[in-house]
């Protein structure tokens, strides 16, 4: 806890008009109170942990910075960008030094195809060299298909299985969803995870016609600037950032502070009980993961929060590494790649951190940093071996994919329990009931990743919508549950 954070058990004053209680110091959480600070309100934040910045996390290895967490946040949107500079960190965005990837498929790195909108690609020719002659060969049929009706929402494996075949799936889409979600191409909703795909499908013919009329829309406005972002000295930097401003607009922080009820007063205000002690508020925002809402709200909205108590979560591990530069000549150029879970691999991608991250290179140019995932839904075993076990593991893969052998210098493991929710068929329905159940309380409002998107702009997307919602504005609200956020894979090992 730094210095300027309010030490645990010693809250601000009881609440007076406009004070609004966030229940999570995340990224999302920060994000909320800090639009509602630009609102006028007065802002506790409260959070469990003994840090802001939930899956955030700033770290160093072999004393070099690095992030424990995600690396990179999605530039075309402007909400997560936009909030850094807010911050005071605008000097310190910066662009991946390469955005060239791989694919490690079929027994060798393969470049990464491009004209392709989440793994589904315009034409055949666009993933020769990926998929075999038979797999390409189905691609051609999709235009000779009967048109496809996608209904509410369909899995996006199962839909472009029918279209294209599985080995689309299973060599582009599988990997490259896997990456944001750790999911399973053949539960994830296409309407939540590739809204722009599953509006086009919705008005085309084939697949391939779909992707065609969106890239044909992307090549009339092309747009400007890098696609994925990151910070000097990491995206972890971005919460303490964005906590500082907090504070310095009058926003309290209280870390150690579990919220352990939520209830309404006779006033049609809230009481808040957390760390032992008691807050009276005017609007409480939550923003934490689905399972501790779902208990916060199961006293006010248990509609709401049986919704959320069905909501799983994906757990993983990110495995760092840190070489010395002569002895990791082996490696290949680009910023990393990722792997189907079908050519039977146990890491799921790796970063070349150092390649990738022109301030990680610079902090010490004698050492190569590298990051390599694991875990996927469903995949439990993998995650319970101890921590040597999973950098053993992720040594032998890079060594099979890049003929890296050498001993690192240093290692790191994270685990991230719970990290990222799942976005089945059926997810936008059910993100609708939750608001239509939480709007039925007045000055109360949801947020975070599991709602409209796992990346970071969906997430503060998602509290910029709620903090408005709190202030009476529901336009925020209303658009991301027409149009949730697309979360781009940022390139390897995300």
């Amino acid at each position: 806890m730094s210095a300027s954070e309010t030490p645990t058990g010693e809250f601000p004053p009881e609440a007076g008009p406009g004070h609004v209680v966030v229940v999570g110091a995340g990224i999302a959480g920060l994000a909320a109170a800090h639009r509602l600070l630009e609102g006028g309100a007065r802002v506790t934040v409260l959070e469990a942990s003994d840090r802001v910045g939930g899956k955030l996390l700033p770290g160093e290895i072999a004393g070099v910075r690095v992030d424990l967490g995600a690396e990179s946040m999605l530039a075309r949107r402007p909400e997560a960008v936009g909030l850094a500079r807010a911050a005071g960190l605008a000097g310190r965005l910066q662009p991946p030094s390469t955005a060239s990837a791989s694919l490690w498929t079929r027994g060798a790195l393969r470049p990464m195809p491009k004209g392709h909108v989440m793994g589904v690609p315009g034409t055949a020719a666009a993933l020769s060299g990926v998929l075999s002659e038979e797999g390409l060969a189905r691609i051609e049929r999709d235009a000779e298909l009967p048109r496809t009706e996608v209904g509410d929402d369909v899995a996006v494996g199962e839909y472009v299985a029918a279209r294209l075949g599985r080995e689309v799936v299973d060599r582009l889409v599988e990997p490259l969803l896997g990456g944001v979600y750790a999911g399973d191409a053949y539960r994830i909703s296409l309407r939540s995870a590739v809204p722009q795909l599953f509006e086009a499908a919705r008005t085309h013919t084939s697949l391939t016609e779909a992707v065609r009329a969106l890239q044909g829309r992307t090549a009339t406005s092309p747009p400007s600037g890098p696609v994925f972002m990151g910070i000097e000295g990491g995206i972890g930097t971005l919460p303490p950032a964005v906590a500082d401003s907090v504070r310095a607009r009058g926003g309290e922080i209280v870390t150690r502070a579990p919220v352990t009820e939520l209830r309404r007063t006779a006033s049609d205000g809230w009481r808040i009980v957390a760390g032992g002690r008691e807050l009276h508020a005017d609007a409480v925002v939550v923003a934490v993961p689905a399972g501790p809402a779902a208990g916060l709200l199961r006293a006010e909205a248990p509609a709401a929060a049986a919704e959320l108590s069905a909501v799983e979560y994906a757990s993983m591990a990110l495995i760092t590494l840190a070489y010395r530069r002569s002895e990791a000549a082996a490696l290949p150029e680009g910023s990393g790649f990722l792997v189907p879970p079908v050519d039977g691999r146990t890491i799921k991608a790796s970063t070349f951190a150092s390649r990738k991250w022109g301030w990680i290179a610079d902090e010490d140019p004698d050492l190569v940093v590298l990051r390599a995932s694991v875990g996927r839904y469903g995949d439990t075993e993998i995650l319970g071996r101890d921590d040597a076990g999973l950098v053993a593991v992720s040594r032998h893969d890079l060594a099979e994919a890049t003929g890296l052998t050498a001993e690192p210098v240093a290692t790191r493991v994270t685990r991230w329990q719970d990290g990222l929710p799942q976005y089945p068929v059926g997810h936008h329905a059910r993100v609708a009931r939750v608001r239509e159940h939480v709007a039925k309380l007045p000055g109360l409002a949801v947020c975070g990743a599991a709602y409209d998107g796992v990346g970071i702009p969906a997430s503060i997307a998602s509290a910029y919508a709620a903090a408005d919602q709190i202030r009476g504005d529901l336009r925020g609200v209303e658009q991301l549950t027409a149009h949730p956020v697309q979360s781009l894979h940022g390139g390897a090992g995300e």
